[in-house]
């Protein structure tokens, strides 16, 4: 797919991976709708856009309420005429207790935010997207979602494995309906989030610490030109991409659905 005059929605689009991604598709020539809780940083990515000659729009949109979710899908349609693109961005760390000890009120908006907006998201993207003839979905994940876990934080990692699966089942969308849905996988970024969680978690066992210890952190950018690149190549569907700074981008082995499942 082609990004030039497309119509892209990026949640958590005000700060980290989703001001870096919302900037880089407006720069590839696409209208974007920044959606974030985060009010003010979701203006000033539309600032940053607009500064560069590009078209944006902010919603504020939390993606863990059908109400907000649906909302934000139906001002892209209303703002720039249609949705084209999305990238389920929004995600969060939970608290400094460590899992299973932590209270559920501290884990339970990880599992909120991290995938049930994602899912959220994708069912009223794919709405949008039939209306268009097709479109591209882009899922945040991590590499704590696939098959060795993450010990430190077994509910993120439970969320994000839940997003992989998720996009992995989907797969067929590409066949039925021209939607493409892929995620990605990446370690350690370079976000406001990651390095406000760095010192809780590394004061939560010795094992984390010395992890963190031998962190290369990705740069956002990165993480946006994943994106394009799933957006613009056309085979890539159900797909899961690994991220690590200074290696080679990785496809993550996934399984097709069986063709029953496929309804062929």
């Amino acid at each position: 797919m082609e990004i030039k005059d497309k119509v892209a929605l990026v949640t958590g689009g005000g700060s980290g991976i989703g001001a870096a991604t919302s900037l880089r598709l407006a720069k590839e020539g696409a209208s974007v709708v920044v959606a974030d809780v985060n009010e003010d940083g979701g203006r000033d990515t539309v600032t940053q856009i607009e500064s560069n000659g590009g078209k944006a729009a902010f919603v504020r949109a939390d993606v863990t309420g059908p109400k907000d979710a649906e909302a934000m899908i139906a001002f892209a349609k209303e703002t720039f005429g249609g949705l084209d693109i999305l990238h389920n961005n929004a995600g969060i760390l939970d608290g400094p207790d460590r899992y299973p000890d932590a209270d559920p009120a501290q884990w339970l908006p990880v599992l909120e935010v991290n995938l049930r907006g994602v899912i959220l998201g994708t069912q009223y993207g794919i709405q949008a997207m039939r209306e268009r003839g097709g479109g591209c979905i882009v899922n945040m994940a991590s590499m704590a979602g696939l098959g060795f876990g993450y010990p430190p934080n077994p509910v993120y990692a439970a969320s994000k494995g839940g997003v992989v699966l998720f996009t992995a089942s989907l797969a067929p969308l590409k066949d039925s309906d021209n939607i493409r849905v892929n995620c990605i996988c990446p370690g350690v970024v370079n976000t406001p989030m990651a390095r406000g969680g760095i010192p809780a978690l590394a004061e939560q066992s010795e094992e984390a610490a010395k992890l963190i210890e031998s962190l290369n952190m990705i740069p956002p950018e990165e993480i946006a030109d994943i994106v394009v690149q799933f957006i613009t190549d056309d085979s890539l569907a159900g797909q899961a991409m690994m991220a690590r700074n200074g290696r080679e981008r990785q496809l993550a082995a996934t399984a097709a659905a069986p063709k029953e499942w496929r309804g062929s």
